[in-house]
């Protein structure tokens, strides 16, 4: 089966029987390509271009909240 590298675009043969592990540089034709991807990821050149949906919290995620105030701590604080 063909397959184009989502990093380069270069078309590469995908060899895999179901049941075995992906190769190890899948969806990418190499570890250099593979580890460009990554960079582009953690210097944040990636962004989601839609919003995201407006969930509600889980009775769980409720009781943790409840828990930070009362212990004076803001879940949006980044001040580390």
């Amino acid at each position: 089966m063909q397959h184009t590298c989502s990093m380069c675009g270069t078309v590469y043969d995908f060899v895999w029987k179901e049941g075995t592990p992906l190769p190890k540089n899948f969806p990418f034709c190499s570890t250099r390509c593979k580890a460009a991807d990554l960079s582009k990821w953690l210097n944040e050149e990636y962004t989601i271009a839609t919003a995201l949906p407006n969930t509600m919290p889980s009775d769980t995620e409720h009781e943790i909240l409840a828990e930070l105030a009362e212990l004076g701590v803001c879940p949006d604080d980044d001040t580390d």
